[in-house]
């Protein structure tokens, strides 16, 4: 049985917390991969074109063994859920215990998920802190209000620093010409650089 990570988000850009949690994840769960699956088509979000953010993301874990880049399942293009992906990769990589990294923003909003009833039953979570949260008590509540709705969830919280950097703040600092260096993986700072992402 392979013991695996998915970590799935925008990507809009990927930056070096979304580096650290995959590899806190990785070490901490004992992962023996850790999937990146960027969303194609979020159901709630408007983001960079998908084949840009995909790119961003295989240059910044291109020289980690243990991060590999989702393949793309073309039936699944017009809309994805996180339940979508999952089944997807279930049935690509057979016997396998998956594991779910999430930001704490996104797990707080779990209990209202599509077809969180068979997420939650799937996978471990591991789930990263976010600067100025209250942790514990917001780990807490996701179990509390899950549990109301009949689901007990297998959740773990990631021993790893807060990081203040963000997508958003990425994309606001590109609006504003201003330097980018040490957000983001140097390779994604000349992608972002040479393609005019997020300038306008």
């Amino acid at each position: 049985m392979q013991n695996w990570g998915i970590l799935g988000g925008t990507f809009d850009p990927v930056h070096w917390g979304h580096l650290l949690m995959a590899e806190t994840a990785l070490i901490q769960a004992d992962l023996d991969k850790v999937i990146w699956v960027p969303s194609f088509s979020p159901p709630h979000k408007q983001v960079m074109e998908f084949e840009h953010r995909s790119s961003m993301v295989q240059l910044a874990i291109a020289d980690h063994p243990s991060f590999a880049l989702a393949p793309v399942e073309a039936n699944l293009q017009a809309i994805d859920y996180a339940i979508h992906s999952l089944n997807y990769l279930q049935s690509l990589y057979p016997h396998t215990h998956w594991h779910w990294i999430i930001g704490m923003d996104a797990f707080t909003t779990l209990p209202r998920w599509y077809r969180r009833q068979e997420l939650i039953t799937i996978c471990d979570w591991l789930v990263a802190p976010r600067p100025s949260t209250h942790v514990q008590l917001d780990d807490t509540q996701v179990a509390q209000q899950l549990a109301l709705q009949g689901m007990t969830i297998r959740s773990s919280l990631l021993a790893m620093p807060s990081v203040g950097i963000s997508s958003s703040l990425i994309r606001q600092y590109c609006r504003q010409g201003r330097s980018i260096r040490y957000l983001v993986p140097e390779a994604v700072r000349i992608y972002i650089d040479t393609h005019k992402l997020y300038s306008n």
